[in-house]
């Protein structure tokens, strides 16, 4: 265990602790704020788990589940508890595979009727009045596709789990887990029975940003089996980030709710501005804020608070750079100017594209946001797109560890995303030929990959099908044969977008990996949920954004709502102006020292008459500057 078991205990660590030492229903849902602690009182809740009933567990093969967000946060969890056996830490996708993967005819039945699913919506777009001729021929293909899958997997006996589904050689990707394993739990008092005598205590971190679909699952779970069985969840809805989370989670009968509402991040400035902003949501309040020991004494830090006003013209970024020279000056503190690790400043930007022009990826930005379905328009946002998957965990870091010397890594990689290295497809091979071979394409690819080279990302795809060496979503399939096609016109539809993206420079790719890896100045609004910092600048611009899920105008009163927007509110559902709101608390929340907003807007005077009724920031910390 860490030194967050030093940590002292707060109410809400000593409160759960006695849930879980209840002798009757002891299922809770902790909504925790941001900079509260959240992971300190999910390890010491573990830690109590492992003190009080640890032996007994261990000696009935039994473990605690801890479900989290990311590999990320896998690591650091896992790191925490000392990578304790007691404990299975997993993302839902890889605890989901642990508990389906025996019921493989479950599985068997699941993919064959999922495949007539497909064949049944493709045939439903086919008969569409409106659909287009280009649209009906490539359903048709894909019909016919579908229907060689259903025949292929007849012969499969055993389904595996990697990235991307590929039905015809027993391999489920990560969207048919999500799906299926919910499902299973949901139908089958079985499922249930195992998962409960296996896992007697599940614990869901970030369980704002989890799937309905899984967290109804476990829910019915905890309804259905013996009340030894504890669920607990650990998040906040107002750090609800992405569109697939389920937000708030209703309370059944007999649970407890439990809020941390201390924040030991934030400077008292910055938590005055937090609380305003959740005032409007749930009203939790948040206290203490962050302190420093000076002479043994425990003191309040101050921290500053500041809002700026810029025209929207074509001059954005060196705007912000004078607002950081600003702020360098005024705050006395060089190391705005820094960028550094040293630094610890952070630009957080909902506009994405100032961020691709800088770090050199625009046009990939481009193809996967703009006229884009959402998965992709939403998924490049935090790297989750399946069109950028397989580069982002596989692809490039097994080129980073190529050109370094990383032997070690590069095998490392290979056995765990090449089908090649498949241990049951190596019993008929020459092994040490084999691993040559895979060498040598690896060569060609960190070719394909250079800084100076004029290869599509499409180039590098098509190598990867070609040669087999990475199990790659059954989406890509289509697109490659239409990139094959050496189509170079691209229709303004939205199903063009992964065309378009397969006809980008690879080069762009690193650009890409290290925005979205906090290698740069730069990041997501979306992306930094968890993450603290020195420094934070929020960038809000509007005008250059085509994202429709957040608008800050609107949100900050400077854009009227639409008819759509009304209705939400009035209905109670999730609304433009809610999710404006979390995304903003989230960013203000990082920052441990200073916080800068920028406002880019056309109208400066009415911008900051409006934004100072608002309330959030004191009239003297609103500067409107000609930089």
């Amino acid at each position: 265990m860490t030194s967050r078991l030093g940590k002292p205990d707060t109410p809400t660590d000593e409160a759960l602790r006695s849930r879980l030492n209840e002798s009757g229903t002891r299922h809770f849902v902790m909504i925790a704020g941001a900079g509260s602690g959240k992971t300190t009182s999910l390890i010491k809740a573990l830690n109590y788990l492992k003190q009080s009933r640890g032996n007994q567990m261990h000696q009935a093969g039994q473990k605690v589940a801890c479900i989290t967000y990311t590999e990320v946060a896998v690591e650091e969890i896992s790191g925490d508890v000392g990578h304790d056996p007691l404990f299975h830490v997993s993302t839902i996708h890889s605890f989901l595979w642990s508990i389906i993967k025996p019921f493989q005819s479950d599985l068997h039945d699941w993919v064959r009727n999922r495949l007539l699913e497909k064949i049944s919506d493709a045939q439903t777009k086919i008969d569409k009045p409106r659909t287009r001729d280009a649209t009906r021929a490539k359903e048709r293909e894909n019909i016919e596709r579908y229907k060689r899958q259903l025949e292929d997997i007849k012969s499969v006996n055993h389904f595996t789990y990697s990235t991307g589904s590929d039905y015809a050689n027993g391999v489920l990707g990560h969207s048919d887990i999500l799906k299926l394993g919910p499902s299973l739990i949901t139908e089958h008092a079985l499922m249930r029975t195992v998962v409960a005598q296996r896992f007697p205590v599940i614990f869901v971190d970030e369980s704002q940003d989890t799937i309905p679909d899984f967290v109804n699952a476990l829910k019915v779970l905890a309804a259905n089996v013996s009340k030894a069985f504890c669920l607990g969840f650990f998040g906040d809805p107002l750090q609800k980030i992405y569109m697939t989370g389920i937000g708030d989670i209703t309370l059944d009968e007999n649970w407890e709710l439990i809020r941390k509402p201390e924040n030991f991040r934030c400077p008292i400035t910055v938590l005055d501005i937090i609380n305003k902003i959740r005032a409007e949501g749930d009203g939790l309040h948040q206290t203490r804020g962050r302190m420093v020991d000076i002479d043994g004494q425990l003191t309040s830090v101050q921290g500053t608070a500041r809002l700026f006003i810029l025209p929207a013209d074509d001059l954005r970024a060196e705007r912000l750079q004078g607002v950081r020279d600003w702020l360098s000056h005024n705050n006395d503190d060089p190391l705005w100017l820094s960028d550094e690790d040293d630094g610890d400043v952070k630009m957080l930007v909902i506009v994405h594209r100032i961020a691709a022009s800088r770090l050199g990826f625009p046009n990939l930005y481009s193809a996967l946001n703009d006229r884009s379905p959402d998965n992709l328009s939403t998924g490049i946002i935090d790297g989750t797109a399946w069109i950028v998957r397989p580069f982002l965990r596989y692809i490039l870091p097994l080129i980073h560890a190529h050109r370094r010397g990383d032997e070690f890594q590069v095998i490392k990689l290979l056995r765990q995303y090449c089908p090649r290295l498949d241990p049951e497809r190596l019993i008929a091979q020459d092994i040490p030929t084999e691993l040559a071979l895979i060498k040598t394409h690896v060569a060609s690819m960190d070719e394909l990959l250079t800084a100076e080279g004029d290869a599509n990302i499409g180039d590098v795809i098509t190598f990867l099908a070609d040669n087999e060496l990475a199990e790659l979503d059954e989406r890509f399939e289509a697109v490659i044969t239409d990139y094959a096609r050496g189509i170079l016109v691209v229709e303004n539809a939205v199903e063009n977008s992964p065309l378009r993206y397969m006809q980008c420079k690879a080069k762009e790719l690193w650009g890409y990996q290290t925005y979205i890896e906090n290698q740069s100045p730069f990041s997501t609004q979306q992306g930094i949920k968890g993450a603290e910092f020195d420094r934070v600048l929020v960038v809000i611009d509007d005008e250059e954004s085509t994202a429709t899920s957040f608008s800050y105008g609107k949100y900050l009163g400077l854009t009227a709502l639409s008819d759509t927007d009304e209705k939400n509110i009035a209905n109670g559902r999730d609304s433009v102006i809610d999710r404006t709101r979390r995304l903003f608390y989230v960013c203000c929340s990082r920052a441990v020292k200073d916080l800068a907003v920028v406002v880019f807007c056309n109208d400066i005077e009415t911008t900051q008459q409006i934004i100072t009724d608002k309330g959030y920031f004191l009239p003297e910390d609103i500067h409107c500057l000609d930089i």
